[in-house]
C-alpha cells in the first residue's frame, strides 16, 4: 500500500497562523495533499488561501454549503470525505509540523500491515506570556511508554500514562468507515471521543514518543482554555461513547469502565435522586439490550448508593 497522506486543516479566522501551518505540511514529502476547510472565515484567511493555492496545486480548499460556520467536527468530517489519500492526518491552523513528521510513521505502516494508526508526541509553542511551571507542564504531550494496542483504551481513559494529540496521529482513511466520523454534536472533546473509539476497535501503534513531531500553538483564544465548556461536555462524551459501544459490541468490561466514570461525574453534580434515576433510565432505555443486563442493575442510582447491600455486583 502506498503511503499517501492527506492532511486535514479546518480554518476559521486564523489569518495570523494559517500560512505557517499549511507550509509545514507541504514540506513533508509523504503529504499527498493538504485539504483545507474554510469554516466560514470573515477575516483575510481566504485571501491567504487563494495566494497559497495559486502557488501549489497540492492545496485543496473546501467550504460548507453557503460558506457557513459549522465547527471543527463538521469541518474535519468534510475534509475526510474530500480527501484522496489513503492515510489521514490532522493539523489545526494554529499548529504546525516539524521536520520528518511522517518518516517513522511510513516505516511502521510498512512493517505492520495490520496497523490502523500511529500516534506520536507533540510539543508546545506559546504565543502568550507563561511562567516556568506552565512551560514545564506542557513541554511534551505524549503517551509515556510504548503501549500494546489492546491496553491503549485504559491508558487514555485513566490518563496516568499520558495521552496523544490529534496532530500527532496518522490513521488509515478506511478506519472512519469502521468507527464513524467526528461527533458534530460535541463542541469540545470530539477528538478525545474519537480516540477512545479508535483504541477500542483499532490497532494503534506507538510511534515516536520521546520527542515532538508537531507543535501545538497555545494562545489566549484556544478553546481548551475554557474549562466551563469542557465541564459541560465531558458527560456528553461518555454518554455518546456508551451508546457507540453498545452498537459496536464492545465488551461489558470496557463499558463498565465508561459507566463508572459517568456515574462519578453525575454524582458530583449532586442532582436529586429523582433526576438521577431519570438520567440513568433514559440512558439505558435508548439501549434495550443493556437495559436487561447486569450493567443496568449495577448503575441504577438506588442500587449504586446502596452497593454494600449487594457486594456481588461490584466484583464484576
Amino acid at each position: 500500500m502506498k503511503f499517501l497522506v492527506s492532511v486535514i486543516i479546518p480554518v476559521f479566522n486564523v489569518e495570523q497562523f494559517v500560512e505557517k501551518a499549511i507550509i509545514s505540511a507541504l514540506h513533508q514529502p509523504e503529504v499527498f495533499e493538504v485539504v483545507v476547510v474554510n469554516d466560514g472565515s470573515t477575516d483575510t484567511t481566504q485571501d491567504i488561501l487563494n495566494k497559497l493555492t495559486s502557488a501549489n496545486e497540492r492545496i485543496k480548499v473546501y467550504f460548507h454549503e453557503n460558506k457557513i460556520n459549522k465547527g471543527r467536527s463538521a469541518s474535519r468530517n468534510l475534509g475526510i470525505q474530500k480527501a484522496s489519500g489513503n492515510f489521514i492526518a490532522f493539523l489545526d491552523a494554529d499548529d504546525y509540523y516539524l521536520e520528518d513528521r511522517f518518516a517513522n510513521d511510513k516505516i511502521l505502516f510498512e512493517q505492520n500491515s495490520n496497523a490502523d494508526g500511529v500516534y506520536n508526541a507533540i510539543g508546545v509553542h506559546f504565543y502568550r506570556d507563561i511562567d516556568i511551571l506552565e512551560q514545564n507542564e506542557h513541554e511534551l504531550y505524549s503517551v509515556k511508554a510504548k503501549t500494546k494496542s489492546n491496553q491503549l483504551f485504559e491508558t487514555l481513559f485513566f490518563g496516568n500514562k499520558g495521552h496523544f494529540s490529534i496532530i500527532g496521529l496518522t490513521i488509515k482513511k478506511s478506519v472512519f468507515n469502521s468507527i464513524g466520523y467526528f461527533n458534530e454534536l460535541l463542541m469540545v472533546m470530539e477528538d478525545t471521543e474519537l480516540f477512545y473509539k479508535m483504541a477500542l476497535k483499532c490497532n494503534l501503534e506507538t510511534g515516536i514518543i520521546k520527542k515532538p513531531l508537531a507543535i501545538r500553538g497555545v494562545h489566549d483564544a484556544n478553546i481548551f482554555n475554557k474549562k466551563d465548556i469542557y465541564r459541560l461536555y465531558t458527560i456528553k462524551v461518555y454518554e455518546s461513547l456508551f451508546h457507540w459501544c453498545c452498537k459496536n459490541d464492545i465488551s461489558l468490561s470496557k463499558i463498565d469502565i465508561i459507566l463508572k466514570r459517568l456515574w462519578i461525574l453525575k454524582y458530583k453534580e449532586e442532582p436529586s435522586l429523582l433526576k438521577n434515576i431519570g438520567f440513568w433510565n433514559t440512558l439505558f432505555l435508548k439501549k434495550p439490550k443493556q437495559l436487561f443486563s447486569i450493567m443496568a442493575v449495577k448503575y441504577f442510582p438506588v442500587v449504586r448508593l446502596r452497593k454494600k447491600l449487594l457486594p456481588f455486583l461490584y466484583r464484576i
